[in-house]
């Protein structure tokens, strides 16, 4: 149970890394590449962002490899 207050600590480093990322990613109007799948009908729209995902996967991919190598 030591181990809570860190978890906890890193959860909501994450979420606001997180939300910073989709803040910046809609101020780029980066959040809807070609590839990206949306769905509208009637009221309901739903968006699966596929292509920004993987663009998302690879430079973390990216950054954190750069950080961790030694």
């Amino acid at each position: 149970m030591n181990n809570l207050p860190t978890l906890s600590r890193v959860l909501v480093i994450t979420g606001v890394v997180l939300i910073l990322a989709a803040l910046i990613l809609s101020r780029l109007r980066l959040h809807r590449l070609p590839g990206d799948i949306v769905v509208e009908h009637r009221n309901l729209v739903i968006y699966i962002p596929i292509v920004s995902a993987l663009i998302i996967s690879l430079i973390l991919t990216i950054v954190v490899n750069l950080l961790l190598h030694k």
